[in-house]
This record gives C-alpha cells, structure tokens and sequence, in this order.
C-alpha cells in the first residue's frame, strides 16, 4: 500500500494557538518583546532583533554594518539563494568559495587561501551557512575571519539550537547570527519568523532602527505610533508581528523537544540505510541536529527521486549550487565546473524527509522504499 509522506509538515499543537489566542484578546504584553527575549537567553545572546522572516533578518543585517555599493561579501556557493540575494540588493558582488564534500559546508582551507590571495578593501565580510543544522570548524573559521578583519555573518537559519563544543550558536565570535523559524526553506504554511542575534551594542541599535523605516518614536499597545514621529535614515518594513511572535515564541520552546525528535529519525536513517548499494550516507558529528537528511545516489540521482515519488514520498534538493543558477551563472560569467566539490555533490545529493510529525512507522516505510528502489538500480 503506497503512502504520502510530504517532504515536511509543520508541528502545530494547543501551545502555539493559546499563544495566538493571548494576542487576539489585545491584553497580552508585547509577544514581539517576549520572543526577543526568549530566544536571547536561549542563544546565551546580549540582542535579538525580530523580524518577518529569515531573509529580512539577513538583509537588515547587512545594513547595519553599512554595506556599501561595490562592496564584496564572501558565502559558499552551496548557500541558498537569499544569500547572495540581499547582498545584490545594496548592488553589492557576492564572491562564491566551494564547499568541503561530506558537510557540504564551506571549505574553510579555500576560504583563507581567497582572502590571502585577495586583499580588497572592499572585501567586507562573509555570510557562513551551516548545511542542514551541522557547523563547518569554528575555531579555524574564527581565527580566519579575526586574521583578515572581515565582518562574519552566520547563517544559521537551518540551525536553531545547534551547539559547537558545548556553547550555542548564537553566542560565541561572529559578529551577527541569522535564525529562521520557518525550516522548510519554502513557502511557509503557517508562519515565518526571523530574527539577528548579536553581542553588538551597535549592530542591535541600528537593525531595531532600520527594521521599522527608521522612525524615531515609540508606539502604544497597539502598534500605533505616537502624535509626532520623524525619520533619520532609510529603512524597511521588516518588523514581526504580534500573531508571528506567538506562534514562533510556542515554536521556540518546542525547539530542543523537536531537535531531539529529528536525531531519533536520523539514527534509523543511517542504521537502516548504511552500507546499501548505491545510497550514501555521509559521516555527521555529533552536534548535528538534521534540519535536513541528506544522503546522497550514486546514478541518477533525479530518477531515483522521481521512483520514490511514485511510493508517495517526497524529496528535497539542498541545495542547487549557486553558480548553476540562471542568473548568478550569466551575471558572472560562471563556468558549470568553476566549483568541482558542489557540482559533485550536487549531482548526487537527495533529502529525504525529516520533521518531529514523522512518526517511526512512516521513517521505515520510507527506508524499506529506498532499500527497494537500491536493489533494483543498475
């Protein structure tokens, strides 16, 4: 009997409507405040600045260290496209590293060889994602970005509540962490979320600025804005709503139960599917909190997906490289075998779905598929 598994499902429950519920009554205290809160001590960070969603966060943290035109913003190319996104959008150039092949995240060797070798002024910065909720080496990261003075940004919009040696993300050397509350990186079904985390006195107070068209004034309870109001910069309409807050303020203290649910589906992933003929499973460390499942198909990879849609279940790619993207191959003049490791990768890489909703019954339907479909492959 065949199945439907969607690639994901949101975990809704009674928390997030009672949240919501507090809201449309209009006698609660600023669920807005109350999330910032939260997931500042949640991260162990001084600031947390939220807004409509992950890319809003990304881009208003760009403005807040002032990025100018011309200016040039380092990312792995396995990045998904809102990164070099918001960086185009100050006509500013993305410049593309390759990515270490079992992570999939940034060879962080390639990264300090291009800033060794490039020694630009207008080399302000880099955007570092964590593929699927696993960290690249921090500590040599760190020490990169320290030794060539360069702003560090951390994507971490797939890595709520990732650790790396005991401390959060959020809380340690970069200068502003991104976190998304939508994980599915696609159009949300119930509710996006984004916020900046930072220790910056002045990256906070000038993101809290520009997220709402830097208006200096204050608003009442109900978001209106006071008799008299001016405008001293050029801004965004990037705020957070109330009825978002809740829900993401009852998402937020699932997180830990949800990460926990998403390593169990993990461990019957790789004790089911390892050593199966022509599926690879890659090597993770221990921090890994599998906001994705990424295995990767020896042969035809896109046909394999499409014999497992045929049993019901869906598939992701994370992610296509940005240098095979229309817009980003023709504006730069990038050859499909610029970047060898991703291309490789790519080629290869399927996720498979993981969400806390998954039950157990649905993870071995989905493996015993997989194992089928693997026997039969030539």
């Amino acid at each position: 009997m065949t199945k439907e598994i969607p690639f994901y499902i949101p975990s809704v429950g009674k928390e997030e409507i009672d949240q919501i519920d507090e809201v449309l009554e209009l006698n609660s205290e600023s669920k807005v405040e109350e999330f910032e809160s939260e997931i500042a001590n949640f991260v162990g960070a001084e600031h947390a600045i939220a807004t409509c969603n992950g890319t809003a966060a990304m881009h208003l943290a760009l403005s807040a260290m002032d990025l100018k035109r011309g200016d040039k913003i380092i990312m792995s190319v396995n990045s998904f496209p809102n990164v070099p996104e918001v960086v185009r959008h100050f006509d500013a150039e993305p410049i593309f590293i390759d990515i270490e092949p079992n992570s999939m995240n940034i060879d962080l060797n390639k990264l300090d060889d291009y800033l060794s070798k490039n020694k630009s002024k207008k080399l302000r910065g880099a955007i570092i994602s964590f593929i699927a909720g696993q960290t690249p080496d921090l500590d040599k990261l760190y020490e990169i970005v320290a030794k060539y003075k360069i702003v560090l940004i951390e994507d971490a919009t797939n890595a709520l509540g990732v650790t790396y040696k005991d401390d959060t993300i959020g809380s340690l050397k970069a200068d502003m962490t991104i976190f998304s509350m939508n994980p599915s990186n696609g159009r949300s079904l119930v509710s996006n979320g984004g916020v900046i985390v930072t220790n910056n006195e002045e990256y906070a107070q000038r993101s809290r600025l520009l997220r709402t068209h830097a208006i200096s004034t204050t608003y009442d309870d109900y978001g209106n804005l006071d008799y008299i109001y001016d405008v001293v910069d050029i801004g965004y309409k990037y705020d957070m709503s109330e009825l978002e807050a809740a829900f993401c303020l009852a998402q937020l203290q699932k997180t830990n139960k949800f990460i926990k649910r998403r390593k169990e589906i993990a461990s019957i992933y790789a004790k089911k599917l390892s050593g199966i003929k022509h599926v690879n499973v890659p090597s993770f460390n221990e921090e890994h909190i599998f906001t994705q499942y990424i295995i990767k198909i020896s042969k035809n990879r896109d046909a394999f997906a499409r014999a497992l849609k045929e049993e019901g279940i869906s598939t992701g790619l994370n992610f296509i490289p940005l240098h095979l993207l229309s817009y980003y191959k023709h504006k730069y003049n990038l050859k499909v075998t610029s970047y060898l490791n991703a291309l490789n990768s790519y080629q290869q890489i399927l996720s498979l779905p993981i969400y806390p909703s998954l039950s157990d019954e649905d993870v071995n339907y989905i493996c015993d598929k997989v194992i089928s479909i693997a026997n039969k492959w030539i």
